[in-house]
């Protein structure tokens, strides 16, 4: 009985887990294609888009400058 709980748990975690990523990669392309417009700081981009710190914006923000 433990055992099925136990796998349960792992399970429920599992999901957990893969549903902040799937919103946190979804977060990041949103981001990203409110830095390319750059019609926002990203003070106001942080406000749209709570999910991610500003220091994470920072890092986004490099990222499209180097591929611009």
């Amino acid at each position: 009985m433990m055992s099925l709980f136990d796998e349960e748990q792992i399970m429920k975690s599992f999901i957990k887990s893969e549903r902040y990523e799937a919103a946190q990669e979804s977060a990041r392309e949103t981001a990203k294609r409110m830095i390319k417009k750059g019609k926002m700081s990203l003070e106001e981009i942080a406000d749209y888009v709570p999910i991610l710190s500003l220091e994470e914006l920072k890092e986004l923000e490099a990222e499209v400058m180097q591929l611009a």
